[in-house]
């Protein structure tokens, strides 16, 4: 082929080319890309943790690199290890201690407050926490909710590595998390997932007040990891990692978080007060099956389903029935039992909500005002709740009909401890106490009040509705 073929088969081809980049543009219309650019993040600091403030909402960076919020989170992740005594020992005057369990913590705040797994540490008399810089601290316990599997640990000094806290209302679903711990005591573990589900209930943990509304992710976790942070790209903590579904005893896909938003709430009432104050409906909720949706006409299969309301609650006082259909609370949709506990659970006694119902097929609204279980809106200590349980009962506010009926004010025992001074009394639960060392009681706090000024000799005097006269009950307070 001579030089001038060559020459005109090139040319031909670029040519060729042009014409053909050409059409393509003028018949395929081209996709705009749209970098969007990251504004700065508002944080929580401790002290919005004490002022209650929430950051706002923004979605975490891209996952160009974990690097960057793996470095940040590490230092402030520590290794638990609880201690209880083993049982006598007839050689020694001091009783030998046994490792009982170990675990993940994080540290919140500079000056030590350390927020890990209610099961990490309970049962131990003793904990130890190791930083991942290999300095070591005894711990103290400052609470602990078995309700969220959460408690409060701190460690005597200053300028510790904290994490800052993000929020847990705005991690969606398909967003990167990574998860840091120690895993069978390997220190500063990282791995990394997306955030699966939102609000999952898995049914592990007990009593009437549990609230499961976990978040879902395929970070790696095992055995060493509870109480471990769970952050955004960020390298913000979005989550306390909590439990795993498993049938080998070790990862098979899915672990489970409590959500940061819920875990400040609980951190602060235990810092405190000593004991978490949980806002209460005053109602028993079930999830809408498709039968409800469609006995009810429901639009969808959605809402939390009120079963039973509690008298002289705050669902009573704000008129709710049995049967409505809860589907919002301050805005926020409550589409699932789980939803709602997360909300709720995040509230006090004596908060007021805004709660959107469906009845009837009418949408309506009303404003309630939280109790606790005992029927107050006043917060209770630790202090006073130790009091009441340590005489040997649960007392509550009378409900506005048992107030009709019985026409005297008081408060109502609910139970009675086993071997407890109370109980020596022969006192039967529904006893309504309407003095104390002949000062009447008329609320909770009037008579916790008037509990903890008196000592020695306590009698009580008050009636029962049933049951004609007077009764009186004398004990000894220790």
């Amino acid at each position: 082929m001579t030089t001038r073929q060559i020459a005109f088969t090139i040319l031909c081809s670029l040519l060729s080319s042009l014409v053909a980049v050409g059409l393509y543009r003028w018949l395929v219309p081209q996709q705009q890309v749209i970098i969007r650019e990251s504004a700065e993040a508002r944080y929580a600091s401790q002290q919005d943790l004490i002022n209650g403030i929430r950051p706002r909402t923004f979605v975490s960076s891209s996952p160009t690199s974990f690097t960057e919020a793996a470095n940040a989170i590490t230092p402030a992740v520590v290794f638990i290890r609880s201690y209880q005594s083993s049982g006598n020992n007839f050689l020694r005057r001091s009783r030998p201690e046994t490792s009982s369990s170990t675990g993940s913590g994080v540290i919140i705040s500079a000056d030590g407050y350390i927020v890990t797994n209610n099961h990490v540490v309970e049962g131990g008399q003793r904990f130890e926490v190791t930083l991942s810089d290999k300095r070591e601290y005894s711990a103290e316990i400052i609470g602990t909710d078995p309700s969220t599997d959460l408690a409060l640990l701190r460690i005597e000094d200053a300028n510790l590595p904290s994490i800052e806290l993000g929020n847990s209302d705005s991690l969606l679903v398909g967003e990167w998390v990574l998860a840091v711990g120690n895993p069978f005591n390997l220190e500063s573990t990282v791995t990394a997932g997306i955030v699966s589900a939102k609000g999952r209930n898995i049914d592990i943990l007990d009593g009437q007040d549990r609230i499961e509304s976990f978040i879902q992710t395929d970070a790696v976790v095992n055995p060493g990891n509870s109480g471990g942070a769970l952050v955004n790209t960020n390298g913000e903590l979005v989550g306390i990692n909590t439990a795993i579904i498993t049938r080998s005893g070790g990862y098979e896909g899915y672990s489970f978080a409590v959500p940061v938003n819920l875990v400040a709430k609980i951190v602060k009432d235990l810092r405190d007060y000593g004991t978490v104050q949980r806002g209460l409906l005053g109602a028993f909720i079930t999830e809408v099956t498709a039968a409800v949706a469609e006995e009810k006409n429901l639009p969808a299969v959605a809402g939390v389903l009120i079963s039973r309301i509690t008298d002289d609650s705050g669902a009573e006082n704000a008129g709710l029935e049995v049967g409505d259909v809860i589907i919002g609370i301050n805005g926020a949709e409550t589409l699932t039992v789980p939803s709602l506990q997360e909300i709720l659970g995040q509230l006090r006694p004596g908060d007021q909500i805004q709660l959107k119902y469906l009845r009837d097929g009418q949408e309506k609204e009303v404003k309630i005002v939280l109790k606790n279980k005992l029927n107050s809106t006043s917060p209770l200590s630790s202090r006073e709740e130790q009091l009441l349980h340590q005489l040997g009962f649960e007392l509550r506010n009378l409900s506005r009909e048992e107030r009709k009926r019985v026409d005297t004010d008081g408060v109502k025992v609910m139970s009675i401890f086993r071997d407890s001074e109370v109980e020596s009394t022969n006192m039967e639960p529904g006893f309504i106490i309407t003095s104390i060392n002949k000062r009447s009681v008329s609320d909770l706090n009037d008579a916790i009040r008037l509990l903890k000024r008196s000592s020695g000799k306590i009698v009580l005097s008050g009636v029962y509705e049933n049951y004609e006269g007077e009764y009186f009950y004398t004990f000894e307070k220790p």
